[in-house]
């Protein structure tokens, strides 16, 4: 099973996430009070650069979460992309970096419904990683399959993919 599935995840699912080239721009040291000044301009920036046919997504938009997301945290918010950007691009200010999707096994679920319930639904995910004897990797990835702006707030999809050892 890919990480990017047509239809929403049939409750936890064991996948294997292959690596794809992202054009992301990039955070480090991080905490959950700050996502929201981060997410606006990345998209605005990745948006532009699609635009002037900087790079073609080849997938929804989707952030890369690389750590704790109750502590400290590095976080990549971007596409995957047809074909690995070469160079890193500057779009007002904001840098477009290459970077690749985590490879290898990983829990997944979707989440249908306001984003202000993806941290219920990422602690409901993150459960069944010890019900299933596995560890987290640190990296959490969440696919907004959904474009918010033409969604009602109810339906939004969110894969969430916890990569595991």
């Amino acid at each position: 099973m890919t990480a990017f599935p047509a239809e929403p995840f049939d409750g936890v699912q064991e996948i294997t996430v292959e690596a794809a080239p992202l054009a992301v721009v990039r955070h480090s040291g991080l905490r959950l009070s700050s996502l929201s000044d981060v997410f606006d301009p990345a998209y605005a920036a990745l948006g532009r650069a699609i635009a002037d046919a900087s790079f073609s997504p080849a997938g929804p938009a989707l952030a890369v979460y690389h750590g704790d997301p109750m502590g400290v945290f590095d976080l990549e918010i971007g596409f995957p992309v047809t074909a690995p950007i070469s160079e890193v691009l500057s779009v007002d200010g904001v840098e477009i970096a290459p970077s690749a999707l985590p490879a290898g096994p990983a829990l997944a679920a979707s989440h249908i419904g306001a984003y202000d319930g993806l941290g219920p639904a990422w602690g409901r995910l993150y459960g069944d990683v010890a019900q299933r004897q596995r560890r987290g990797t640190g990296d959490w990835i969440e696919i907004y399959v959904t474009d918010p702006r033409s969604a009602a707030p109810a339906e939004p999809r969110t894969d969430l993919v916890l990569r595991t050892v």
